[in-house]
């Protein structure tokens, strides 16, 4: 059996947190480890490391690959150019792993969580048992709250251990989904699909033949990266539109164990422990006569007052205020930003590295200003830049500067200037964080302007 996780979306249900090149994939929002860590560690279950594929945006790689490498000394990644949707990526997923066209494939999102791995695992052999008979299946559980932002199943007939589908609701109004909480033969839908290759690739042909009738193992470069040319006029659909509300061989298993969706800030709120008034409170933060409310501080004081069921998220660049009953809406607002070329739908200010982070203090026309943590016996690469030079202030620790053929040991206080062009890295050889401020000045400051030379996280292209 083979499991396929979906790790390349950007999630923008859960701005201002999750962002396009840091997006929930890699947070950490519950269990002390990253979503992608989670799901992996889940799939672990129910297929060994070789047969584990994760399929990512090529801004994420970098991360994704860091943070299952703390799990997995090789794991299998593919790359997507541009997101566009689920469709596409189970497409390619598949096609990365054919051969096998009669195995049995899982196919994982990246931002669940369930609370009995035990009886996760007995849904799927349930559902592998009727894979094997040529149904594409569904794991679906049954809703517990009124959610607007889930997809609802109608459950159809029984067969073996799981029920015919009726039919799929996608995102119903608030009346329609409080109705299917209460009447029986409702189920949200998971995401979480079990079938053979050959039936889904079926399906590809019959309904979404747009999407894969081009698709071959040509796409992927050496680097197991998809080439931009098989993405770039994709239409975006998720597999639930393409394939899955048009199916006939569709069935679903019970998941009978507590299932939680960390896809919107709502849904984590109902997954989250709460205080007496019914409040899930992050962070630095002062309620008075808040109730049933998530209130999340990264870092500044964010007192609240006088409000109900509403969502107040805080980061260093972006505030968040909604009705916690809207809070799936959010993406359009991401959309609006996106359009507008809102920074803040692209990175956070504090940014993680295999290295440590840095967090951007401010910049203007020509200039950028920053501070950089190397954490011990950590390094950046070997690199130059072509557009900008920097000024380096070491604030905390001790600096090894490697400059041209160089090397520069540099205490609290003392700096060095980094010419335009000059070769260069960072390193930490001590046993304390290092705690740099970095100047950059040059006409063009971006973090594409990098050229690697040497790297010990695999990152010289």
């Amino acid at each position: 059996m083979k499991c396929v996780i979906l790790a390349g979306g950007s999630g923008e249900r859960l701005w201002p947190i999750s962002r396009d090149l840091h997006p929930k994939s890699l947070l950490k929002l519950y269990n002390g480890k990253t979503l992608i860590q989670n799901v992996f560690e889940l799939a672990l279950n129910l297929a060994t490391e070789k047969n584990i594929l994760t399929i990512t945006n090529i801004r994420q790689l970098d991360d994704t690959t860091r943070q299952l490498k703390e799990l997995s000394s090789k794991p299998n990644i593919i790359a997507e150019p541009m997101s566009k949707n689920t469709a596409p990526a189970v497409a390619s997923s598949i096609t990365y792993l054919q051969g096998q066209k009669d195995e049995i494939v899982v196919i994982l999102p990246v931002d669940f969580g369930v609370k009995e791995v035990d009886k996760f695992s007995q849904a799927i052999n349930s559902a592998k048992e009727l894979a094997k008979s040529g149904y594409i299946v569904s794991l679906a559980v049954k809703p517990t709250y009124v959610e607007e932002g889930f997809g609802y199943i109608k459950a159809g007939e029984a067969i073996k251990k799981g029920y015919k589908v009726d039919k799929f609701i996608e995102k119903p109004s608030f009346q329609d989904a409080e109705k299917f909480v209460n009447e029986d033969g409702y189920f949200w839908n998971t995401g979480i699909y079990i079938s053979k290759m050959s039936v889904l690739l079926d399906a590809y042909k019959n309904f979404a033949s747009c999407i894969n009738e081009t698709f071959t193992k040509d796409m992927f470069d050496e680097n197991n990266k998809i080439k931009f040319e098989y993405y770039d006029n994709l239409p975006e659909l998720s597999i639930d539109y393409a394939l899955m509300e048009k199916a006939k061989n569709i069935v679903f298993v019970e998941l009978e164990t507590q299932w939680n969706d960390y896809g919107s800030w709502q849904a984590i709120y109902n997954s989250s422990e709460k205080d007496s008034k019914g409040n899930v409170i992050s962070g630095n933060v002062v309620t008075d006569k808040v109730k049933n409310s998530f209130i999340y501080s990264s870092k500044e004081l964010v007192a609240v007052s006088s409000i109900e069921n509403k969502i107040v998220v805080e980061t260093e660049d972006a505030v968040l205020v909604c009705d916690k009953s809207k809070a799936s809406e959010i993406n359009s607002l991401v959309k609006q930003l996106k359009k507008d070329k809102d920074e803040t739908t692209v990175c956070r200010k504090t940014v993680f590295r295999p290295w440590g982070f840095y967090t951007c203090l401010n910049g203007g026309e020509g200039w950028l200003s920053k501070i950089i943590t190397v954490s011990p016996g950590h390094k950046l690469s070997l690199q130059s830049h072509n557009y900008r030079s920097e000024h380096w202030v070491v604030l905390e620790g001790t600096a090894t500067v490697i400059l041209e053929d160089e090397v520069h040991e540099l205490e609290k206080r003392q700096s060095i200037d980094i010419p335009l062009q000059a070769k260069h890295s960072l390193q930490n050889h001590t046993s304390e964080p290092l705690k740099i401020l970095e100047v950059q000045k040059g006409e063009y400051i971006s973090e594409d302007d990098i050229i690697r030379y040497e790297d010990m996280y695999g990152r010289v292209k």
